[in-house]
């Protein structure tokens, strides 16, 4: 799904409308109209959070899982991941070499979860 209909249809499932969210996270309905008819780019992260705070407490979702999923279909790369990657050119490298791993979404998530579960 793409970065603009996502957002449309998790607004929609919060119950609320444009000029609500557009309110809540202090933007114009208007560009809110816009972004979800894929007429201007992606807003901000600053944004993209915003968001994502507003539809997890409505949707009773976890804020951090939903802004990094906008995040993410928006194009950009979490700030706090990019200064990671940054100070790390072995990430870097770590991270071009799964490349050519190709997983689905289900997959990507149960090696996550491996993860958490062994911290």
């Amino acid at each position: 799904m793409e970065f603009p209909e996502r957002l449309r249809t998790l607004r929609r499932e919060a119950r609320l409308s444009q000029r609500e969210l557009a309110e809540r996270v202090s933007v114009d309905f208007t560009y809110l109209s816009k972004i979800e008819n894929a007429r201007v780019e992606p807003p901000s992260e600053t944004v993209l959070k915003s968001i994502a705070r507003e539809l997890a407490r409505e949707l009773e979702l976890d804020e951090t899982e939903l802004a990094d999923e906008l995040i993410t279909l928006a194009g950009k790369i979490p700030s706090d991941l990019a200064e990671t990657l940054a100070r790390n050119p072995g990430a870097v490298r770590f991270l071009r070499s799964l490349g050519q791993d190709v997983r689905s979404a289900e997959e990507w998530q149960s090696l996550i979860h491996e993860q958490e579960t062994e911290q």
